[in-house]
């Protein structure tokens, strides 16, 4: 994999056109069903709770056919950060005064109540980035806008403006590719100029050097794509107020049903235990 590959490094984001049974789900069941889980994992502090919700991550990704290396890929980018702070757990966790150290490294006492810490850190966000993983693989950009949609419709007799919000998640997400896409397009242009890309024995001055004058193309060649995006839209008559259909039609199952009432369950257990 090219150094210069930014969105092959991680799999949270990217849509996988896959014939599993989450793939073929309403996008309403997904999205309730997936927020509630990552919710109920969030909140939860209990170490059993946190492997169980381990265990079901992991069976979300077999269910979707996900492969398993691409999954595990997306935890690569955060692994040295999360490993600092499980390390940092073990450390400055307070511990009861009848505790006794587990084991000692120099001058440094390590008790049970700090590995308990740094264990329920590593699951919580493990089991997190899984289920991030899975929901963006088995749900594209397009099911995700047309969920949103349908989900937040009802706050429309209220006069709340559910479809700009929902554009402006669109819009998002369209970004986000795109500042990946021509970062890597800048950064190659520059790596064929002299710039030097593969130092080795990389510190943070030279990461901070190196990033340096990639932020400023980048940031110009966003606010020029940004402003195209506005005129053409102003060009094709785009109006706030107007009531905007879909070509897609959605219609909620007994499957959805089974599968959102399933993920809510193991969230009410993770959230209660």
């Amino acid at each position: 994999m090219s150094q210069f590959e930014y969105l092959r490094r991680v799999s949270i984001g990217q849509y996988l056109p896959l014939d599993s049974f989450i793939h073929r789900l309403d996008p309403r069941a997904k999205i309730v069903g997936f927020i509630s889980l990552i919710i109920a994992v969030s909140i939860s502090n209990n170490l059993y709770s946190l492997a169980l919700a381990l265990l079901v991550s992991l069976a979300l990704i077999a269910a979707s056919r996900i492969p398993f290396s691409f999954a595990i890929r997306g935890l690569l980018p955060p692994l040295p950060f999360l490993l600092l702070i499980a390390t940092l757990q073990l450390v400055i966790t307070p511990h009861a005064e009848t505790s006794t150290a587990v084991f000692g490294i120099w001058k440094i006492s390590i008790y049970i109540e700090g590995i308990l810490s740094a264990l329920r850190l590593l699951l919580r966000f493990t089991s997190l980035l899984l289920i991030l993983t899975t929901l963006t693989s088995s749900l594209s950009t397009i099911e995700m806008i047309n969920g949103l949609d349908l989900l937040l419709k009802p706050f429309q007799m209220i006069g709340v403006p559910t479809a700009n919000a929902v554009l402006l998640v669109q819009l998002t997400l369209r970004f986000i590719t795109f500042l990946a896409l021509n970062a890597e397009k800048i950064a190659k242009s520059q790596a064929s100029r002299g710039a030097k890309w593969d130092m080795p024995n990389k510190n943070l001055f030279n990461r901070v050097q190196q990033i340096l004058p990639l932020l400023i193309p980048l940031f110009t060649s966003s606010l020029r794509q940004a402003e195209n995006l506005s005129t053409a839209m102003l060009a094709r008559g785009f109006a706030s107020n107007t009531a905007r259909t879909s070509m897609h039609t959605y219609h909620f199952s007994l499957r959805d049903g089974v599968f959102l009432l399933l993920l809510i369950t193991a969230a009410s257990i993770l959230f209660l235990f």
